[in-house]
């Protein structure tokens, strides 16, 4: 009887047990830009062998999604590859950080038989996406590729149907090297396009992209490579035809005057080597944080990911921060308030 008792006992002990370690798991919600989904995915995967007690969970729903839910607290960060707007930042609750994590670039990516490689300058691109250029054999396309043959054949614009970081970048990049998209669709998330058929986050755009005989759009570098896309060179505001590569973000991000709050804009950056529709990617934070326990959790990640995850970056196509902006995003995740 009493070995009987002691086996209850020893049974209930380990589950007892088990259910004390999966009560002190806790999970930590984010949401928003779709553009560093990949590299947050690997972070999330790897700090969770560190500290085995903090598990992530992030939703991949695009910047203005991020923005709106940060805003509403409804989870406990936010990640946008725009910085938020003044106005926007009124609405909150709190005081807003910006940290930025990771830089990358949007890419013209198309589908022509044979894909070949093509280069693209502002005015062409911007004229595209007013809808004034609806050709591939447009006189302003060839001038510029020589030697390519381009079809008789429309081009099926895409862009992205929500609120968008990918998209902010693409008409911060238009408004700067465009008066007349400047006045007529501006700057923000999600714009009224002009023309084109819209998709959801990167991969619906790519997708789309994929499927479209004769179709052009923007998506993120890592989505490009890793759908196999091809992707234009761009004429930079030095006048060079550019790759997008981790070393022409990295030219572009080096032009850059960060300021004090971290919202910054690196698109149209000068320089030989910078390519110019590039732009960085950030968490958003609130400085005085809710709940203290998740908030030492979340700061613990913050740091880690500055110091460990920046290392990642480029074997994932980003560009890391340089290394006096890590140092000066760690003393501002040091005024984070429990």
């Amino acid at each position: 009887m009493m070995k009987f008792r002691r086996r209850i006992f020893l049974g209930l002990a380990i589950a007892l047990g088990l259910s004390a370690s999966a009560s002190a798991q806790m999970t930590i919600n984010g949401a928003g830009a779709t553009f560093p989904y990949p590299i947050y995915s690997k972070w999330f995967d790897e700090y969770a062998k560190v500290d085995p007690s903090a598990r992530f969970n992030y939703q991949s729903i695009g910047s203005g999604g991020g923005q709106k839910q940060i805003l509403a607290q409804t989870v406990d960060f936010g990640a946008s590859d725009g910085p938020m707007s003044d106005e926007n930042l009124a609405k909150a609750p709190g005081k807003l950080l910006h940290i930025p994590t990771v830089a990358g670039a949007d890419v013209v990516a198309y589908n022509l038989p044979g894909n070949p490689a093509l280069k693209f300058d502002a005015d062409t691109i911007a004229g595209i996406f007013l809808g004034n250029i609806k050709k591939w054999n447009d006189p302003k396309i060839t001038a510029l590729n020589a030697g390519v043959s381009l079809p008789d054949k429309d081009i099926v614009v895409v862009h992205r149907s929500d609120g968008s970081g990918t998209t902010y970048i693409w008409t911060d990049y238009l408004s700067k090297i465009s008066p007349e998209w400047k006045s007529k669709v501006g700057t923000n998330t999600s714009v009224n396009w002009p023309t084109g058929i819209g998709g959801k986050g990167n991969e619906g755009v790519a997708g789309q992209i994929k499927q479209t005989p004769g179709a052009l759009g923007y998506v993120e570098l890592i989505y490009a490579i890793q759908n196999k896309m091809p992707y234009a060179d761009i004429k930079n505001s030095a006048g060079s035809f550019v790759k997008p590569t981790l070393e022409s973000i990295t030219a572009a991000m080096a032009t850059a005057q960060i300021p004090d709050d971290f919202r910054f804009s690196i698109t149209n950056a000068p320089g030989e080597n910078a390519y110019p529709i590039a732009g960085a990617t950030w968490l958003l934070v609130y400085q005085q944080q809710k709940d203290a326990t998740k908030g030492k959790k979340l700061v613990e990640f913050l740091k880690w990911a500055q110091k460990e995850g920046e290392k990642m970056a480029k074997d994932l196509d980003y560009a890391p921060l340089p290394e006096d902006l890590q140092q000066r995003v760690l003393k501002r995740i040091d005024e984070i308030k429990m």
